[in-house]
This record gives C-alpha cells, sequence and structure tokens, in this order.
C-alpha cells in the first residue's frame, strides 16, 4: 500500500513504530456531549469497569446511534486501513467506566510473547510458530471524559508489539510506575488506536472525574477472537460499511467485501 498523503504517512509510520497512536480531537464537542448524555440515561453502574458488552447481543450499539456511528468514523477509518487493509471487521466492543481510587489492570499482550499461551520461559527469546498470527487485532479507544498522565486511562510500552521477550517481571510489578510505561495524554473527544500485540493496560484512575471509554476492537476479516458475534442492534438501521464490520469472517476480497471503494486503493 503506498501513502502520499503527508498526514496519512506519519499516522502509519507513528503506528508501526509504537504501537498505537492518538488522534485528538477525532470527536467534536457535540459529538462527545451527545454521547455522555445517552450514557448519563443509562445509569452506568460506580463500582464497576465494563458496560455494554457484546458479543452475545449487541451491547451499547443497542443504545443510540450516536455509538453505531463510531463503527466506521471518517478520522479512524484512514488509520485503521493501515493496519488491517480493505477487508477487516469489528470482532467485539465494551465501555469503561473508572472512579477515583480505582486500581489498574495488569499488563498484557493477547498476542507475541507476553501472551498468556505462549509459554516462553522469562528471559528466553520468543519464536512465534508458523500458524501464529502476530498481528491483525486493532482496538480503537474513545476518551469520552480526559485522561492522560495525572488522570489514568490506558497506558502502554511503546514498541512491545514487535518484542521477541516477555515483559519482565520487574516493569509487569511496577506497572505504569516503571519508566518504560506511557500513558499518552488523550483528552475528551480522542481516538487512542492500539495493536493488541503491544503490552498495554489500564493505569490507576486518579482524577476527580470518572473515566468513560467505548473500546471498539476489529480484525482481519478472516481473523476471530472468540465463536461468538456482535449482533445488529435493534433500534438503528445501519449504513452499508457498518454492515459489512458486523459479517461472519471469511476470506478478503472473495467472500468478505472491501470498505472502502476501488478508486481510493492507494496503490493496490
Amino acid at each position: 500500500m503506498v501513502v502520499a498523503d503527508e498526514k496519512l504517512e506519519m499516522m502509519q509510520y507513528l503506528f508501526d513504530l509504537q504501537g498505537y497512536l492518538v488522534i485528538e480531537n477525532a470527536l467534536s464537542d457535540t459529538e462527545v456531549s451527545e454521547l455522555n448524555a445517552l450514557l448519563d440515561e443509562r445509569g452506568l453502574p460506580k463500582d464497576g469497569k465494563r458496560f455494554g458488552s457484546a458479543p452475545d447481543g449487541a451491547g451499547f450499539l443497542d443504545w443510540g446511534k450516536p455509538f453505531c456511528d463510531l463503527l466506521d468514523h471518517s478520522k479512524i477509518m484512514p488509520a485503521l486501513r493501515l493496519r488491517l487493509g480493505d477487508c477487516f471487521r469489528l470482532d467485539r466492543i465494551y465501555g469503561m467506566s473508572m472512579s477515583a481510587g480505582m486500581e489498574r489492570g495488569r499488563l498484557h499482550s493477547d498476542y507475541g510473547a507476553s501472551s498468556p499461551y505462549a509459554g516462553v520461559p522469562q528471559g528466553e527469546r520468543y519464536y512465534s510458530p508458523d500458524w501464529e498470527m502476530i498481528q491483525g487485532f486493532v482496538v480503537v479507544s474513545w476518551s469520552l471524559t480526559d485522561a492522560g498522565p495525572g488522570k489514568g486511562g490506558f497506558c502502554c510500552i511503546p514498541g512491545s508489539h514487535k518484542t521477541n521477550y516477555r515483559v519482565p517481571q520487574s516493569i509487569q510489578d511496577a506497572g505504569e510506575d516503571a519508566p518504560q510505561v506511557v500513558i499518552p495524554e488523550a483528552p475528551a473527544g480522542s481516538a487512542v488506536l492500539f495493536s493488541e500485540a503491544l503490552t498495554h493496560g489500564t493505569a490507576d484512575w486518579l482524577a476527580p472525574h470518572r473515566r468513560r471509554t467505548l473500546l471498539y476492537k476489529y480484525c482481519l476479516a478472516q481473523m476471530a477472537w472468540r465463536p461468538n458475534r456482535v449482533s445488529h442492534p435493534e433500534s438503528v438501521e445501519l449504513n452499508e460499511r457498518q454492515r459489512i464490520l458486523l459479517l461472519d469472517p471469511s476470506d478478503p476480497h472473495r467472500f468478505f467485501p472491501s470498505l472502502f471503494e476501488k478508486r481510493e486503493s492507494m496503490g493496490r
């Protein structure tokens, strides 16, 4: 894929280098306010982190059109295309809510040397078997309230999606206090995209306001995390591209259509 646009080229470079990318002002103030108002109507539990999860239903996609509009939002689709190509699908979703004092989540990665099933001893080089897919899952984390240093939220070890060694136990124990771990600035309206091969986690929530984040997890068309599927929302009519994103896994282009017009093929 040839990228001619300078902004996209920078996105591609940073995403490849770091394993994550922050797109600030991806949502307007109006979009953020509308989504928060709909969540207020839901009366989210104050003592729980996750809400509106799917598969096993439509999750928060059934809570209103603004949640469905994020599926193929114009600010994220070009960046997703850089990592996943023309054919990808939505695999799962959930929201996260945290109040001041809630503790961090464990640093982890779902693929590669630090994945739970890699089985590589600490300090030994990990040789990925031929059948293992290391890349192919990308998360879009929408910040509906300010997050970042001094507040908490998403944290990660930049570049760790390319390592061949498990994260050292001393870093794991220190969490976001380890010098290798960063908490990117993500003001309300930001979209944080990251590879699930990246070592990442959730930092302690220190801000006086509640954390509100919506996570949309995408993958290559032929892949899936689990056998269940995100259902079509009953209360919202999806556009054509959103319906494609909810298709079952299948071979790209042969059985799974492109999400992009051919005239936008960017050098294919």
